[in-house]
């Protein structure tokens, strides 16, 4: 049973896309929620880590760290990265603020409220462990005590419910529609990503958690991707990456 009755927007995997964080940020301050949680990866590939930063503080978002934020802060080691990958890092720290770099250094790996948990990977490994299949998901069900666990890390939305007896089922959350979460069931949530989606839509995604109706909802937003394409390749970072935005890839 949930205690804390709450109406979050759980946002993650911004990636420097200031252009994406902008319409999401703009989108939640119509609905009405009571917080607004950032799962992590603030930055990395993308060209804005320092402005991504100061809109997450302006808003005085709850944060967690992400695998890229302590990559760039030189806690984690750039052999866990592909090449692409190592390249946005090594150009973010080059260009990351000293205020940015305290941010990043002061984030937490996780945060409940009630029987809410909330991590970017998983619970048994919050930086690096990826949940997306049944099997590492019930390992994290069996290992962990929460109702709701809501991570990002993948880039892809969706929610794997478990339903005791070890059985684990995923499903995709539908798009604008609230997706009912039984008392009865356990639930891993994924919010996909703000800045770099990867399942095919280009749009941002986010979720909006309701404790009270026992609903999650997808949100995807269109916005101007070009701008940050364009802002990628003057900046140097790699075109592939860029490149990518156009597809959810």
């Amino acid at each position: 049973m949930l205690i804390f009755w709450m109406r979050y927007a759980v946002i993650s995997d911004i990636h420097g896309n200031l252009h994406a964080l902008e319409v999401v940020l703009g989108d939640i301050a119509t609905r009405g929620v009571d917080i607004i949680l950032c799962l992590g990866d603030v930055v990395g590939y993308g060209p804005d880590p320092n402005e991504c930063i100061a809109a997450i503080q302006a808003q005085r978002i709850l944060t967690l760290a992400g695998n890229h934020d302590w990559a760039v802060i030189g806690r984690l080691d750039l052999d866990y990265f592909n090449p692409l990958a190592r390249e946005a890092i090594l150009w973010t720290r080059h260009v990351l603020r000293p205020e940015g770099r305290a941010f990043l250094e002061s984030l937490p790996l996780e945060h409940r409220v009630g029987e809410i948990l909330a991590v970017h990977g998983s619970p048994r490994d919050p930086i690096h462990e990826y949940v997306l299949d049944g099997n590492t998901a019930l390992a994290n069900f069996l290992s962990h005590d929460f109702q709701i666990c809501l991570i990002g890390h993948s880039h892809i939305p969706g929610v794997f419910a478990y339903m005791g007896e070890e059985r684990v089922a995923f499903r995709q959350l539908p798009e604008g529609s609230p997706f009912a979460l039984s008392p009865d069931h356990r639930y891993i949530l994924n919010s996909g990503s703000v800045g770099q989606p990867r399942d095919g839509d280009p749009r941002a995604a986010y979720l909006i958690v309701d404790t009270a109706l026992r609903s999650a909802t997808l949100i995807r937003l269109e916005y101007p991707f070009r701008k940050t394409q364009q802002k990628m390749l003057k900046a140097g970072l790699p075109w592939p990456l860029a490149e990518r935005l156009a597809y959810g890839l």
